[in-house]
């Protein structure tokens, strides 16, 4: 079991948090807290992926600086998110590279990966610098799309499954065939709701100030259901094209275009009022946590809405190629990016949610629990 600087301050924190027990309506972190009386690494990733950075404790914390216990719930939790990404990444140096330096990583894969895109399309033989009739097929062909982002997709989800299976054996949480259900759907009702944004009196985060607003919590759903509409968008059209032999381009009034065109406009006005409160943001509870990786997703959110609807509408012009290159490049860079930062946090959140709903149910604690004795 590892002890690091961070495992040991987040165990510090909550260790005076279970004594005082003053934030304990505030949220799911104090509730699961109550269930347990000591505290090692596996119980405070646990906690930390309950905690929402809501900032609620922190403002109301009477050992919070400048006492000299300096507790600062907030700041430990997502200093250990921090962490969690390369513990529990696959392959584990690609969760430490994204995890230290999220933003340049992004940036710099955008430029590498969209410079090969349109150099190869050149060298291939393709009128790159042209109008096309089937739009941007004409640059780069469905099959060699498909192939593509096929592989790589296939490399995320391997990834993505390593990364949440590592977690789901430390949450110790038993096979899916013998879960809880009820306590299951219980946990992700209160994922997608967002149910612990709400600072604890409903009334919304103490961010990016002391003064509560839902803000925070409406641009998050807006930036989620965004990116679930862009999900539906590619499937819709995945299976017109398979399903019904009805290759694109799509019209405007298609399911695929209206999917998209919805959840492209969600994924720029979530991502810009998050970034918007992040900057506002008060910077004592949101602790040391690598602000490249904090905004790294939400940029490469912002920029693969703000390019796809962009090609959309030069489509039929001479900068279809250009653009096609920059949107591929962004979006590939969003896929590798994903067992390794903020998308993959959200799976570790709703498993997280998911053992509380039965530690709640069942009033004891799941994890943590007798590991040093078994250990030993």
């Amino acid at each position: 079991m590892r002890s690091t600087d961070k495992t040991q301050e987040a165990a510090r924190v909550m260790s005076i948090c279970n004594a005082c027990r003053y934030c304990e309506g505030h949220c799911a972190v104090f509730q699961a807290m109550e269930f347990r009386l000591e505290f090692n690494s596996d119980t405070v990733d646990y906690l930390s992926n309950l905690c929402h950075n809501c900032g609620a404790c922190y403002h109301n914390c009477q050992y919070a600086p400048p006492h000299e216990f300096a507790l600062n719930v907030p700041a430990a939790m997502a200093e250990l998110r921090q962490e969690n990404y390369g513990v529990y990444a696959w392959p584990g140096f690609m969760g430490k590279l994204f995890a230290n330096n999220g933003l340049w990583v992004s940036i710099l894969s955008i430029v590498v990966i969209t410079l090969f895109i349109a150099g190869t399309a050149i060298l291939s033989g393709a009128d790159f610098f042209a109008q096309h009739d089937n739009g941007f097929y004409g640059v780069i062909s469905h099959n060699v799309l498909a192939g593509t982002f096929g592989a790589v997709g296939l490399f995320i989800l391997i990834a993505l499954t390593a990364s949440v299976t590592k977690f789901w054996r430390t949450m110790r949480l038993p096979s899916p065939l013998e879960l809880d259900y009820p306590r299951v759907f219980q946990g992700m009702k209160d994922a997608l709701t967002l149910k612990y944004l709400d600072g604890g009196n409903g009334q919304g985060c103490s961010y990016p100030d002391e003064t509560p607003s839902m803000a925070r919590r409406w641009y998050h759903q807006m930036t989620f259901w965004g990116f679930m509409l862009c999900f539906a968008a590619t499937s819709s059209g995945t299976i017109m094209h398979y399903g019904f032999d009805l290759p694109a381009p799509y019209g405007y009034l298609s399911l695929p275009k209206l999917f998209g065109i919805s959840g492209g406009i969600g994924l720029i006005v979530g991502p810009i009022g998050l970034l918007h409160l992040k900057a506002k943001a008060d910077p004592a509870p949101k602790g040391k946590s690598n602000k490249g990786m904090d905004v790294s997703f939400l940029f490469l959110l912002l920029m693969t809405s703000i390019t796809g609807l962009g090609l959309m509408l030069v489509k039929e012009t001479a900068l279809v190629g250009v653009v096609l290159s920059l949107h591929l490049g962004v979006v590939m860079t969003l896929f590798l990016s994903m067992p390794y930062g903020k998308f993959i946090h959200g799976f570790y959140r709703l498993v997280a949610l998911m053992v509380f709903a039965v530690e709640k149910n069942d009033h004891k604690a799941l994890v943590g629990v007798d590991v040093d004795k078994n250990a030993a």
